[in-house]
């Protein structure tokens, strides 16, 4: 790995080091020549995508934290937050290496019935299946769940679901799709919110339109008129809703901040070899002080960083309480990423504007990352509010 990544990851046992190298390189080699591809989107984004699929499995690093049972190679993830921060350099390496679906085998495992158990979670880890999951709503802050509008009401054998959905990742390619719907109460309960598993072939589900994020394809806006939902394709019971929800959301922003970290030593990695390698009148970029001190803030902030997002991940690995941990790590990764990529896209100067480095595509997803998964201001508040009724106990 570069100067961004340091020495890698903390306390990696060898075989563990052995695989992050692999995956590193297959990241590095593989998947950054496909990135303007793949970032397109269209029938070409999927080709490219299928032929990745199929170099992962050839080299035997396909679906490496996916459950053996459903055919992944069972990773705990304790090993596989290791392994996740070389993997997510690309924001496309977790699909590319078929970890992607992580997340929901996870949750359809944990709490689907035996016929979303038996359905689904093989397809989406062999990658014949691509799943989403549908929580904010056009019309309500996605900071409150309990404002969900989208209902599901009961009738016989199962659920009609009506409502509106935005901000889905992968939700025009997805065959399947977890929307959080109302199944009692009225908005602002927190309680009668449930989770339905929808196959997106459902008469009644449409994708509305696309919603670029600073001009990035991926999320979606999408609408259910009436479909109708098997009554054991609800998740859990009725009104569990927000406590899978959290566990999934906790799991999914820790992975995302390990990513994060991997984005950040690229930007890293990139603005050093600019910084060594720029001639100028005075000599190289790198002996001005002021470059001089974008090098030391970005790396101060990834090694500042890097710490936290391994406790949270230690620390759910484990089946500890992780609210606090998870939370200073997803705004210390966000803030670290558009703040590296920033400064790497300073030294670059007018190059690190255009498409000839991947700085825009980083910027943009550190940019993002501190709304997405929840605004930086939720998660300081959380934070501080648990540490204050800590301290009062």
């Amino acid at each position: 790995m570069g100067g961004g990544q340091g020495s890698g990851p903390l306390e990696t046992d060898p075989e563990t080091e052995a695989l992050r190298v692999r995956v590193a390189e297959f990241v590095r080699c593989r998947v950054y020549p496909q990135e303007g591809v793949l970032d397109a989107g269209g029938p070409a984004a999927a080709a490219a995508l299928r032929k990745l699929n199929d170099l992962a499995r050839a080299d035997g690093l396909w679906a490496l934290p996916l459950p053996v049972a459903t055919g992944g190679q069972g990773l705990p993830l304790a090993r596989y937050a290791r392994i996740a921060e070389a993997e997510g350099a690309s924001d496309h390496g977790p699909a590319a290496l078929g970890s992607a679906s992580l997340l929901d085998v996870t949750m359809l495992l944990r709490h689907g019935s035996a016929r979303v158990r038996g359905s689904y979670p093989e397809r989406l880890t062999a990658g014949q299946w691509r799943a989403c999951y549908a929580m904010t709503e056009p019309d309500s802050p996605g900071t409150d769940p309990s404002l969900t509008s989208t209902r599901a009401v009961r009738e016989e054998g199962g659920w009609v679901v009506t409502g509106r959905k935005w901000f889905t990742s992968g939700a025009a390619e997805a065959e399947l799709v977890t929307v959080l719907a109302r199944t009692d109460g009225e908005p602002g309960h927190r309680e009668g919110l449930s989770l339905l598993v929808v196959p997106t072939s459902s008469p009644g589900f449409r994708v509305v339109r696309e919603l670029p994020v600073f001009g990035a394809s991926g999320q979606w806006e999408i609408e259910f008129d009436g479909v109708r939902v098997p009554g054991d394709h609800l998740l859990g019971a009725p009104g569990q809703a927000l406590t899978i929800a959290g566990e999934r959301l906790r799991l999914g922003r820790t992975l995302r901040c390990l990513r994060w970290l991997g984005q950040g030593g690229r930007a890293f990695d990139l603005m050093c070899a600019r910084a060594a390698s720029r001639p100028g009148s005075r000599g190289p970029l790198g002996a001005q002080q002021l470059v001089q001190s974008h090098v030391f803030e970005a790396l101060l902030a990834l090694r500042g960083t890097r710490p936290l997002v391994y406790e949270a991940a230690d620390r759910i690995a484990a089946g500890l309480d992780a609210h606090v941990e998870v939370g200073l790590a997803k705004v210390a990764a966000a803030r670290m990423l558009q703040q590296v990529t920033d400064s790497a896209i300073q030294v670059h100067g007018a190059a690190g504007l255009g498409p000839d480095t991947p700085l825009p595509a980083l910027f943009r997803t550190g940019r993002a990352a501190r709304i997405l998964d929840g605004p930086d201001e939720v998660h300081i508040g959380a934070v501080a509010r648990r540490v204050l009724r800590d301290h009062r106990a």
